[in-house]
């Protein structure tokens, strides 16, 4: 019973409150400004064996 009243009272507050309420599109455009800085680090390390065959072989790359 309490259920139904309350739906009741839902309904009948939003009624009420219907004409209080508008919703209307903003006259200017939205505007969203965001800054994003993107920074990727990449860190290699060679192999001694790599490097010493690189060095011997330029000719290779």
């Amino acid at each position: 019973m309490r259920g139904a009243i309350a739906g009741v009272m839902a309904v009948l507050g939003s009624a009420l409150a219907g004409g209080c309420i508008s919703v209307t599109a903003p006259n200017e455009p939205i505007v969203i400004e965001l800054n994003i800085n993107i920074k990727q680090e990449v860190i290699y390390r060679l192999a001694d064996d790599v490097r010493q065959n690189i060095e011997a072989n330029p000719d290779i790359f």
